[in-house]
């Protein structure tokens, strides 16, 4: 599930809502999860992996990381990502272009504090992504983080990432295979709405 905090007014915004409770009331399960794919200008590759979305902030999509990790790597050398929600529920895609930025350690620091010990445990002990020699491993580091760590600071190498979309496209497939595609794109301070061909 993902929480709703002053949700902008603007159009884009209030259409994702809408489509939203149609998924949450059509079963949807995993309805947080989102495909972000991103570029790392050191290695000159695209990448891609999903992350579940927390928060909808007014107009940042808020999701949380370790700041040493592959794809905030990636990040940091490329602020431009673009995300992808389906819901097969109801047999929607939408797709995003977004800015991507750090959360403050402020808003990290309050988020780590409220979260399960268990999951704060991982954060504190998983070097995400890094060659392991067996799973064995990750278990003894997270029982002892369990045992040893204050499990409500948190880790200066781990927090969150805001998404600001600046491109919406809601795709809604139909049997017939003639789609709906409507784009809600940003300009200066305005939304502009228009429909593309299937």
């Amino acid at each position: 599930m993902i929480k709703f905090n002053n949700l902008s007014q603007q159009p884009p915004y209030l259409v994702f809502k809408e489509k939203y409770e149609l998924a949450i009331n059509a079963g949807q399960n995993n309805i947080e999860a989102i495909s972000i794919s991103s570029y790392n200008k050191l290695n000159n590759e695209v990448d891609s992996r999903y992350v579940n979305i927390k928060f909808i902030d007014k107009e940042k999509f808020i999701f949380f990381s370790n700041y040493n990790s592959p794809k905030s790597i990636a990040f940091a050398s490329h602020e431009q990502i673009a995300g992808l929600f389906y819901w097969p529920k109801i047999n929607l895609q939408i797709r995003m272009k977004a800015i991507i930025k750090k959360t403050s350690t402020e808003f990290n620091n309050k988020y780590f504090a409220q979260r399960p010990p268990d999951k704060n445990a991982l954060a504190i002990s998983s070097h995400q992504s890094e060659k392991i020699t067996s799973y064995d491993d990750v278990m003894t580091k997270w029982i002892k983080a369990k045992e040893n760590m204050d499990l409500s600071q948190c880790p200066s190498y781990w927090g969150g990432f805001s998404l600001t979309p600046y491109y919406f496209e809601f795709w809604e497939g139909e049997s017939s295979r003639i789609n709906s595609r409507i784009v809600f794109q940003k300009n200066l301070e305005s939304w502009e709405n228009f429909i593309i061909q299937p």
